[in-house]
């Protein structure tokens, strides 16, 4: 004898189900539509293989994609709700927190663009770590809460890049790429005087823009500090320069993007994109001032110390 429970339950499966061929056409759509935010987190979070034309990411998608299939196949009475919760996710994500349609679009641009590219990490050639040059001076030089420092960091994000439309998660880098732009415009390089190191404050710095590669890489230093962001100084023997904090693979990619897509398009055409990957996994982008974008080529390879603000 079949129960009311058993007839109610039987109804609402058919309710929720959808008649052929159509099922099978949905569950291809949602297939898709729920397999690229799930690759997207995983292509993210796992490590990178050296796999040439990133075969271990096709191998990936295709995995997560045959899964979601048997799924959805084994779901298919009720696909009508599956259709619901997952808009119901996206959707929550867009109004309450930080994953939603938007960001998943931008991730999957970001992250193809990326792919295509093929950034690869610089190759950190460090003969022998030695203590700072003027460690203590440098450290003070970068008065990042001068206000002369701020306000210029403030005005530079205001002349570049303003009326570019970004996700509110990109505004912190477009502002220090923005820093970057009106630094590299007005630099002038002049050689500190003979047989003295005159290390310049940031705030003094802004006077003339002009001095040497210690002075430029502790006004860009203060100013990407000033603004949100985090600098350290790589010293090379001879030579230092400014990096800033991109920080995970995901983050690359939209730097990427960014610099080669948006804000430097002409500067960064046919070019490599420049960067160190930390000890942390950290990756660091090159700010020299030898560079005409983000990440540009840098002018010496062999590191001797590292100072982190």
């Amino acid at each position: 004898m079949v129960s009311l429970s058993q007839i109610s339950l039987k109804q609402l499966k058919e309710k929720l189900s959808l008649p052929k061929p159509w099922d099978n056409v949905i569950i291809f759509i949602l297939n898709v539509l729920i397999a690229i935010p799930l690759f997207l987190i995983a292509h993210q979070n796992l490590i990178e293989l050296p796999w040439a034309y990133n075969f271990d990411r096709v191998f990936l998608f295709i995995g997560i994609v045959v899964v979601i299939q048997l799924l959805l196949r084994l779901l298919k009475t009720i696909i009508v709700l599956c259709i619901f919760i997952y808009l119901l996710v996206l959707l929550y994500g867009t109004v309450f927190g930080e994953y939603g349609f938007q960001r998943v679009f931008e991730d999957y641009r970001y992250m193809i663009y990326a792919m295509s590219e093929n950034p690869k990490p610089q190759d950190i050639i460090i003969s022998k770590l030695l203590p700072f040059p003027n460690k203590s001076k440098i450290i003070d030089a970068v008065d990042y809460s001068n206000p002369k420092v701020r306000n210029f960091a403030l005005s530079a994000t205001t002349k570049h890049f303003k009326d570019i439309k970004y996700p509110e998660s990109e505004r912190l880098m477009v502002q220090c790429f923005a820093v970057f732009a009106e630094i590299k415009k007005r630099w002038n390089y002049v050689n500190d005087p003979k047989g003295r190191e005159y290390i310049a404050y940031a705030s003094e710095s802004l006077q003339h823009f002009s001095g040497d590669c210690d002075d430029h890489a502790i006004l860009m230093a203060a100013c990407i500090k000033a603004v949100g962001g985090s600098p350290r100084l790589i010293h090379t023997g001879g030579h230092i320069y400014p990096e800033m904090l991109i920080g995970t693979q995901a983050d690359l990619e939209t730097a990427v993007y960014l610099i080669k897509q948006v804000l430097f398009v002409k500067e960064s055409k046919n070019k490599d994109i420049h960067y160190h990957i930390d000890e942390r996994g950290n990756i660091w982008l090159n700010l020299d001032y030898t560079a005409t974008y983000p990440g540009g080529p840098f002018m010496k390879e062999e590191i001797l110390g590292e100072l982190t603000l």
